[in-house]
């Protein structure tokens, strides 16, 4: 996300800026947390020289800090590039996100497992927080109306020890394919485990896995959806892909740094056509698709609905292959 946005700026301001002055960013660590992204959020609320939050990443952290800057006297416009939880949808007016919800995200796992894959019996193992029970919902909603069977759904915390009491259970009920509603730690956490089991399924994630590719010798064949992969082919992702490159050491962007990238550069727009105030940027974003022109972003087009969704982004699946995380031929 920072390396995203920071790139953005660096851009902009090479450009002469907004109005004639450079773009400034505010850099702030929500840890992950809950509670702190509350602490962050009433800081950055309180500094009325802010006019934008490009942020949070999580969805439980995203939730807590809307709430803060959805509040009178002065709200505070926040957008998210990868807060994907469907209790998001229109949590305040000040509150947007340049990615799919995981109800978007999910029904697209699932049609991939049946349809691509011809799964018939699936477990999931999710993370016990919004983002993870709203994917395992969404997933298991469009797999069930394909006709197949959720064989077992299963939480894990950050303090779980070990999933082979899931694992066993779902290889003796005969699960064909395995959903990882989860994040990163987890995944990996089950991937290993899958690992010393013997347990060969295919793996299906939602977008909070990516980066998972980057041990290859783990994550190979981990299918993952995303609004967003590297690889898009189109000549402004090119170029940013290898402008991304260029300045963080030769690595690639995920949905989360090209998603910062694209909100940067529709914030700058909004304050250039309708100034710096907080509430005409919120009521700018608003019409974004709807009176105003949609952004041709990297990540694709960015239109919002009146939730601050953007339900028109299509959803793509990638696969690790060779510690990188590419688009998936669904031949």
């Amino acid at each position: 996300m920072l390396r995203g946005a920071q790139l953005a700026v660096a851009q902009i301001n090479a450009q002469g800026g907004v109005r004639g002055r450079p773009l400034k960013l505010r850099i702030a660590d929500d840890s992950g947390s809950e509670d702190q992204a509350v602490r962050v959020a009433e800081q950055l609320y309180a500094d009325q020289a802010l006019v934008a939050v490009v942020g949070h990443l999580s969805s439980d952290p995203s939730r807590a800090a809307a709430e803060v800057y959805g509040r009178a006297p002065s709200p505070l416009v926040a957008i998210s590039p990868s807060a994907s939880s469907p209790e998001l949808s229109g949590i305040t007016p000040y509150f947007f996100r340049v990615c799919p919800s995981a109800s978007a995200l999910g029904p697209r796992l699932a049609r991939f497992a049946r349809q691509v894959l011809g799964a018939r019996q699936a477990g999931i193992i999710y993370t016990n927080n919004d983002y993870g029970r709203g994917l395992r919902r969404a997933f298991a909603g469009e797999f069930t109306r394909l006709g197949g069977v959720v064989v077992e759904a299963d939480p894990e915390v950050a303090t779980t020890p070990s999933l082979e009491p899931y694992l066993s259970r779902m290889r003796r009920a005969g699960v064909d394919v395995l959903v990882l509603a989860s994040e990163r730690p987890g995944a990996e956490l089950a991937l290993r485990e899958m690992s010393k089991l013997g347990i060969r399924w295919p793996v299906l994630g939602g977008d909070a896995l990516a980066g998972i590719e980057a041990d290859a010798r783990l994550a190979e064949g981990v299918r993952v959806s995303s609004g967003y992969l590297p690889d898009r082919r189109d000549a402004r992702n090119t170029k940013f892909v290898a402008d991304y490159a260029r300045a963080n050491q030769g690595q690639r962007p995920d949905h989360r740094g090209a998603g910062a990238y694209d909100a940067v550069l529709l914030l700058a727009r909004a304050i250039d056509e309708a100034g710096p105030e907080r509430r005409a940027i919120r009521d700018y974003l608003a019409q974004v698709g709807h009176g105003k022109p949609p952004l041709d972003g990297v990540t694709g087009t960015i239109e919002f609905d009146g939730n601050g969704d953007i339900p028109g982004k299509p959803v793509v699946i990638g696969v690790a292959r060779g510690g990188r995380l590419v688009t998936e031929s669904e031949r």
